[in-house]
């Protein structure tokens, strides 16, 4: 039987960077197919400026998503990223730097994601600028999809715009309030996993699969 893991998630949501450690975990699984949807939650209408107020609350969230899973938010970032007015917080241009991976490198996208995640959180970089995530993908090796990036063509630009509304969708029809979420697929039954032990235990969750 064939399953694949829809993670509908987006580049600049901490909890989904509270994750990462489960969704290593699940695209090491034998016999699961791990997709990635960038939701778009904080691009477009989502996107909002990066204020004193909303930096505080950014900070409070990110030190106890720290504290449950370990993963770092280090101080260049509280004092480059969130200390930074000037920057919106917009998830929209590593959204599409995500998609050009897609279309270039597909196996390459999780790697991708990680390495924008980590930029940003540990070494505070503005991945809200199309400069910046051309040169964490060409760090990478993936020249192609920085060029793609650098440069949108149609193809880049549709191609993002469906993933964001296949996204969406899966988490109306599921009525996901938001994310990260993770929809499991086996021969064509779809089901929206529980995600309680996503943070304090990555094998819990992915033992779920051999249940679902």
């Amino acid at each position: 039987m064939s399953k694949t893991l829809h993670y509908v998630f987006d580049p600049l949501c901490g909890w989904c960077y509270g994750a990462s450690a489960t969704v290593s975990a699940v695209s090491r699984q034998p016999g699961i197919r791990l997709r990635l949807l960038p939701s778009g939650l904080f691009s477009g209408k989502g996107a909002r400026s990066m204020d004193e107020g909303f930096a505080s609350y950014a900070w409070a969230n990110d030190q106890r998503i720290e504290r449950l899973t370990g993963q770092a938010f280090s101080e260049r970032y509280r004092s480059g990223v969130l200390a930074d007015h000037q920057q919106v917080f917009d998830s929209g241009p590593a959204t599409l730097a995500l998609t050009a991976v897609a279309l270039t490198a597909p196996p390459r996208e999780l790697d991708a994601l990680q390495a924008i995640q980590r930029a940003r959180y540990v070494d505070g970089l503005d991945i809200t600028r199309v400069d910046t995530l051309a040169t964490v993908l060409g760090g990478l090796g993936l020249q192609e999809a920085a060029a793609r990036l650098t440069t949108p063509d149609a193809e880049l630009l549709q191609g993002n715009r469906a993933r964001v509304e296949q996204a969406q969708a899966l988490l109306q029809t599921f009525g996901a309030r938001g994310v990260p979420a993770f929809i499991l697929e086996e021969d064509g039954r779809r089901e929206l996993l529980h995600a309680s032990s996503v943070y304090s235990d990555p094998q819990a969750f992915v033992d779920q699969f051999a249940t679902a």
